[in-house]
């Protein structure tokens, strides 16, 4: 009598169990993404206003007042002109200085506030350059998912 061989024997508890314990595990959903519609128009631009940053620099600089205000303000231009080109060694001779503290204001555009109309609604967002007369927006379209 010929002989079978033991492994298909052995296979078939294996199989009805591994079928056992798939049966026995909760299948997981599978998640679907919805394809997301996307298109690109053209919104029209209501109004452009330009966000500042305001900046403060103090610094030292030398203030000066002339001991003689009853000269004229040429002449005494002139005078010293020819005294500084004669002996330039002797500066502020006739004049009161002092160190003081200047502050400078700089302002400067670091965004723009957009107000823009896309089919009879109306929508704002800060953008970093000024858009022109129209805006190019990307359209989205996406089904709410239902729970």
């Amino acid at each position: 009598m010929p002989m079978r061989p033991l492994f298909p024997l052995l296979a078939l508890p294996t199989g009805l169990l591994a079928c056992t314990l798939a049966a026995a595990q909760d299948a997981p959903r599978e998640a679907v993404v919805p394809v997301e519609n996307v298109r690109y128009d053209y919104a029209q631009v209501l109004s452009v206003r330009p966000v500042y940053q305001t900046l403060r620099t103090t610094s030292m600089e030398k203030v000066c007042d002339p001991r003689e205000p009853t000269r004229s303000v040429t002449l005494a231009r002139v005078m010293n002109a020819v005294r500084d080109r004669l002996s330039p060694s002797k500066e502020g001779e006739g004049e009161t200085c002092r160190m003081e503290p200047v502050t400078k204001e700089y302002r400067r555009t670091i965004a723009y506030d957009v107000d823009y109309m896309y089919r009879g609604s109306k929508f704002r967002t800060r953008m970093d350059s000024d858009p022109g007369n129209r805006l190019r927006i990307r359209i989205s379209i996406t089904p709410h998912p239902v729970e």
